[in-house]
């Protein structure tokens, strides 16, 4: 996959309000998916799609305990679209398009 690819993934994962509500909800730690759940009132496979987009993105984290999955922020993944963020909107001053002037 391409570089491309994986960061449209990062993108794609902060551009829907009930991923952005359920990443405020893990900003205080990990969460089961029935709790979740209970606090968007969402239907089980409306968060199921949402939290597939959000862990391929690599900025969630999800772990198995029984028949629960419970979801947490991944360090490194917010780390690397923070990063990702910074540099995409870098402003090189340097480097203006000539052909139209």
């Amino acid at each position: 996959m391409s570089t491309y690819e994986n960061d449209a993934k990062v993108f794609k994962a902060f551009c829907d309000e009930n991923r952005l509500k359920i990443l405020k909800l893990l900003q205080t730690g990990e969460k089961c998916a029935c709790r979740l759940l209970e606090d968007l009132k969402i239907g089980q496979s409306t968060l199921s799609h949402h939290m597939k987009i959000l862990c391929e993105s690599g900025v969630v984290n999800a772990r198995k305990d029984g028949k629960w999955i419970y979801y947490s922020i991944s360090p490194e993944g917010s780390e690397y679209a923070r990063k990702l963020l910074k540099e995409i909107t870098v402003i090189y001053s340097d480097t203006k398009d000539k052909c139209c002037l």
